[in-house]
């Protein structure tokens, strides 16, 4: 925990490393997350289809944060994440001037049936 997904288009230019490290680093000042909990994973998706436009001329890109937190933030918190999510896709996407960028943030609360290992 926190478990972290972000969806992204893959025709943009996105700078995942320090997007991460800044998330990561938002995490632990704003959700009392601890610094190795931090997991991200980035899945950049082949085509992205926007009402009736062509996939083909990349005229919208899409970026979205999913964040899974174990139970026990306030939505004042959640709130304050998913505010500094979106700071930061602006920092860390480029504007190419072509594609509209969508970008959305939601943060919730992992099932009480999550668990983990490791090894």
């Amino acid at each position: 925990m926190p478990q972290i997904t972000v969806d992204h288009s893959k025709s943009i230019s996105f700078d995942r490393e320090g997007f991460a490290h800044d998330l990561h680093t938002a995490l632990v000042e704003i959700a009392a997350a601890k610094p190795e909990a931090c997991k991200t994973q980035f899945r950049a998706s082949e085509v992205t289809a926007f009402g009736y436009e062509d996939p083909a001329d990349h005229g919208h890109a899409v970026v979205h944060v999913m964040i899974g937190l174990l139970v026990g933030r306030t939505e004042e918190t959640k709130a304050k994440l998913t505010e500094t999510v979106l700071e930061l896709l602006r920092k860390h996407v480029e504007d190419d001037g072509h594609a509209v960028l969508h970008a959305s943030a939601e943060v919730r609360d992992l099932d009480a049936s999550y668990r983990k290992f490791e090894r």
